[in-house]
């Protein structure tokens, strides 16, 4: 097996508690959503903070994780949380883990850019087995189980099958906490630029990931980005029939670092420019 395949081992979870760890999942996730488009219209009345450079969070955040957590330990009182605002430095690695972004795309919601979504996915033994992706402004859904597929609104997708780069449609997102990643991104950035259709910054990197799945994007990359930006993202292009590594072509983690994601064809391109210089 090749560094860029996804592992097969199913964390110990049979197809049918991988159903229900999903339903968890979503289930957390509405209600998450529920918070936040209560909270929308008073959007210009909320109390937001910067936790670094151009990094913020909000009550809305803190809301939204405390409506998931009190849910999944009313359903799963013996699981770890492994959530942005709460507890960012919980071990992901051992038993039953939710890994949790209340609120991915923060700045976009302050904003009212319409582009934000609430992420959860289900780990157990170390390996993702469920997860899902609410846009909560749109209400789409993306949900995967490992081994059960990746679908939207409960219908299945697939990565798009473009090879050619000059067809391509690239996300991605600009380093914007890590100064020390701008001169990389910067020379690689005419490159992609030059050889494909078009390049997309929509900030919010769950929605990104799961564009991918379903082929609206055929590649994305990004220089750095958390467990909660990418646990269920990172499921769904895999389920999809997509690849997601690190910049080295090895399977991209639950954790801080790169994610390259992509149709195969596209993924081997976008890396071969990303490793170029």
């Amino acid at each position: 097996m090749s560094a860029a395949e996804p592992r097969q081992h199913d964390g110990g979870a049979a197809p049918a508690a991988r159903r229900a760890l999903l339903a968890t999942c979503v289930a957390a996730a509405v209600k998450a959503g529920d918070e936040i488009r209560r909270r929308t219209p008073d959007r210009a009345r909320i109390t937001w903070q910067a936790k670094g450079a151009t990094d913020f969070v909000s009550e809305v955040d803190h809301a939204a994780e405390r409506v998931i957590v009190e849910f999944v330990r009313e359903r799963h009182p013996d699981a770890r949380l492994l959530a942005e605002e709460g507890s960012p430095d919980a071990p992901s690695s051992a038993g039953l883990v939710f890994v949790v972004d209340p609120l991915d795309g923060t700045t976009n919601f302050l904003h009212g850019f319409p582009w934000y979504a609430v992420s959860i996915a289900a780990v157990v033994g170390g390996v993702t087995v469920a997860g899902a992706v609410l846009n909560v402004p749109t209400g789409e859904l993306f949900t995967a189980t490992l081994g059960g597929g990746a679908r939207r609104a409960g219908e299945a997708i697939r990565v798009s099958g473009i090879d050619d780069p000059s067809r391509a449609l690239v996300g991605t997102g600009m380093p914007f906490k890590d100064p020390e990643n701008v001169d990389r991104y910067l020379a690689a950035l005419p490159r992609i630029m030059r050889q494909t259709a078009g390049i997309r910054r929509p900030g919010a990197a769950a929605l990104d990931l799961a564009d991918v799945a379903c082929g609206r994007f055929d590649a994305f990359w990004e220089a750095r980005l958390a467990p909660w930006d990418v646990a269920a993202g990172l499921l769904l292009v895999r389920e999809a029939g997509g690849l997601a590594t690190d910049l080295d072509g090895r399977e991209a983690a639950v954790a801080h670092g790169p994610v390259v994601a992509g149709n195969p064809a596209m993924h081997a391109w976008l890396l071969e420019q990303l490793r170029a210089g």
